[in-house]
């Protein structure tokens, strides 16, 4: 096998041979090139499909003459350039697709043509990453790259409350998938860790914002602004718990209106859930939620100092 260059073979001198009836074992023969022992094709997967910066190694059978010192590369738009036959377009087609595509054109040069197209190097992914990221933009990453490594290159996610998003991964053809953010960063889930293909659009959602209202005994009584997942000793933070505002901590009431207009209402201890330390009994607030909270009466436990500096550092 002799691997095929876009300089060897000038399209006149093969096209006078053919002419003439020069049989083209006559005119090839020149001192081999062969690719040395340490450039092995990269990809041998036959489901692998090229894509551009893929550098390509390509075989005539027989056409010794018809080889490269250097692997080609997949030009921006998908293209090889070819001696004779020029431009062949390959990306997203297979290597042994990608053989037949040259057949085709070389057919009417050679009787038979027998190419094969090998993966020498696979060229770097370009992803372009947008939402909820530091660094939003475009990233030019070493292959395989996976999710993990397009957040890592946009500076990590942006701020988040609760559980983290499902990114959103639409890919080159226009198909899009979904990857739970949380089962991979949080839990350790490696399935959910998938490659990314050159031209993918990764887009991870900010947080939900949207208001309730919290009343009462608090320093800024009204409308709250929360992010998904947030909890009430948030909001009640939020709207400030100083001492001179004597918060009952113990009988803070909120009030839900469901989407069919169903209205609940729940008494919370939250003083017995910041004092406790475990925030995950706390309630998760939802967007027009009512949260009242009623002034302590004389010799009740009201709203501590210690319970007053934990409050604060939630904001």
């Amino acid at each position: 096998m002799r691997w095929i260059s876009a300089h060897i073979l000038a399209p006149a001198a093969l096209a006078a041979c053919l002419v003439l009836g020069v049989p083209s074992t006559a005119w090839a023969q020149v001192a081999p090139v062969s690719v040395a022992p340490s450039e092995a094709t990269v990809q041998s997967s036959q489901r692998y499909r090229i894509r551009q910066g893929d550098q390509i190694t390509l075989t005539v059978f027989g056409e010794p003459t018809l080889s490269a010192v250097q692997p080609i590369a997949v030009l921006q738009g998908g293209d090889i350039s070819l001696p004779l036959i020029g431009d062949v377009e390959i990306a997203g087609l297979t290597t042994a697709q990608a053989s037949a595509a040259v057949e085709r054109k070389l057919h009417r040069y050679l009787r038979d043509p027998q190419v094969t197209v090998a993966v020498y190097a696979v060229g770097p992914v370009e992803a372009l990453v947008l939402g909820n990221v530091k660094l939003p933009g475009k990233y030019t990453l070493p292959p395989p790259a996976r999710v993990t490594d397009v957040i890592a290159a946009a500076g990590g996610l942006g701020p988040t409350d609760g559980d983290l998003p499902k990114a959103r991964i639409e890919s080159p053809d226009g198909s899009i998938s979904f990857v739970a953010l949380q089962a991979l960063l949080h839990d350790g889930d490696t399935s959910q860790n998938v490659a990314i293909e050159s031209g993918t659009t990764v887009y991870i959602p900010s947080p939900e914002t949207f208001d309730i209202r919290v009343i009462g005994a608090v320093d800024k009584p009204g409308d709250v602004t929360m992010h998904e997942g947030d909890d009430l000793a948030l909001a009640v933070a939020r709207a400030g718990t100083s001492s001179n505002a004597n918060p009952d901590l113990n009988h803070v009431i909120v009030t839900r209106t469901s989407i069919d207009g169903k209205t609940t209402t729940q008494t919370v201890d939250l003083y017995a859930i910041i004092k406790g330390g475990d925030l995950s009994h706390d309630l998760v607030m939802q967007k027009n939620d009512l949260v009242y909270i009623p002034s302590a009466r004389r010799g009740g436990l009201g709203a501590t100092g210690d319970m007053l500096l934990l409050l604060r550092a939630l904001i």
